[in-house]
């Protein structure tokens, strides 16, 4: 179970792995509803790998995490809103990493090549006006913003998510194993399925938690649960599947391969499941980044299955963080109004 073989952490976010860091930009009303992700690496780069599913994935840079190609090291991972359109926020994460003369070494002094991963998800539209998305201008501002404070909720690219008919977000969640291993997840949750179990009302993912992970709940009452159900038999968005997909990273102080980085990312896939039904679907491009920072020497065989179990209980953690912190907006309703006796 969750949190049996782990000890405390700090922040309980992503940042709680040493290097690692967040920015994150948005942009709300004027028709926007949007944003951008930024999880930075250590200036030196950390090994990067992927896991792709779903049927609408929007990605760039992916190959390149493959295990039989040249690069190790990966310098940033990208996550926004915007569609294909938000990849043009990438550019203004390259270009200030380059600015910083972080990338992958071509020759002399400042010629470097910054590789940033990235995947987005659709939100176009949830603020009025379909053409509003990330560029490169926001990008850049979310690397200017990068910290080892990870806002939750209605933020970066969680700004327009939504998952089923509720309001998603932000959310990050971290665990620190018995010999010292650190595991962090940023996840934007933007599914076409339900964090919520229809039959109760409750997440998912509650009963995956740890304390301290969501605040106090409580199943919610029925005239909660009626009154949940007529709203999204009412919301004319769900009558066909939207356009979706939830993206997220996966950090680690540890020593890994880019393969094991892609089969942690893998196992985290199993996390999405415990916590979203359905998951990958034909309409979502449900993507996982795993980035390990090295610090710590190599793990054994027992050591990494230890290190993917409780990747993929974060991942899970995440996803319920960030469905109670986002809060109301482009009529998406957030859990916590739609549920309000939920909250003790």
């Amino acid at each position: 179970m969750a949190g049996d073989h782990t000890g405390p952490v700090t922040s309980n976010s992503i940042t709680d792995v040493p290097g690692i860091r967040v920015g994150q930009a948005e942009r709300i009303g004027d028709g926007w509803l949007s944003g951008t992700t930024v999880v930075l690496a250590p200036p030196g780069g950390a090994v990067g790998g992927v896991d792709v599913r779903g049927g609408g994935p929007g990605t760039r840079e992916t190959d390149l995490l493959d295990p039989r190609n040249l690069v190790e090291l990966v310098h940033a991972v990208v996550l926004s809103g915007g569609s294909a359109l938000g990849l043009a926020s990438v550019d203004g994460v390259a270009q200030r990493l380059l600015h910083d003369g972080v990338g992958f070494p071509m020759g002399g002094p400042g010629e470097v090549v910054p590789i940033v991963p990235a995947a987005v998800l659709f939100d176009l539209g949830r603020g009025g006006t379909f053409a509003n998305h990330p560029d490169a201008a926001l990008g850049a501002a979310a690397y200017d913003a990068a910290s080892t404070d990870v806002r939750e909720g209605t933020v970066g690219a969680g700004t327009g998510a939504r998952v089923g008919g509720l309001k998603g977000g932000i959310g990050s969640a971290s665990v620190r194993l018995e010999d010292g291993t650190t595991i962090g997840v940023l996840v934007a949750v933007n599914a076409v399925g339900s964090a919520v179990d229809p039959r109760t009302g409750e997440l998912y993912a509650e009963r995956h938690c740890v304390p301290g992970d969501l605040p106090p709940l409580r199943r919610p009452t029925e005239d909660d649960l009626v009154a949940a159900r007529a709203a999204a038999a009412a919301d004319p968005s769900l009558v066909k599947p939207p356009f979706a997909t939830t993206i997220g990273v996966i950090a680690t102080d540890a020593t890994l391969t880019k393969a094991q980085c892609a089969k942690v990312s893998g196992v985290g896939h199993d996390g999405l499941a415990r916590a979203i039904n359905p998951v990958h679907t034909m309409f979502d491009g449900d993507t996982l980044f795993t980035l390990a920072t090295g610090a710590r020497e190599p793990v054994d065989v027992f050591a990494f299955q230890d290190l993917l179990t409780a990747a993929g209980d974060c991942v899970t953690r995440a996803v319920g963080r960030a469905v109670l912190a986002a809060e109301s907006a482009g009529g998406m309703r957030s859990y916590r109004e739609a549920f309000p006796s939920a909250l003790i």
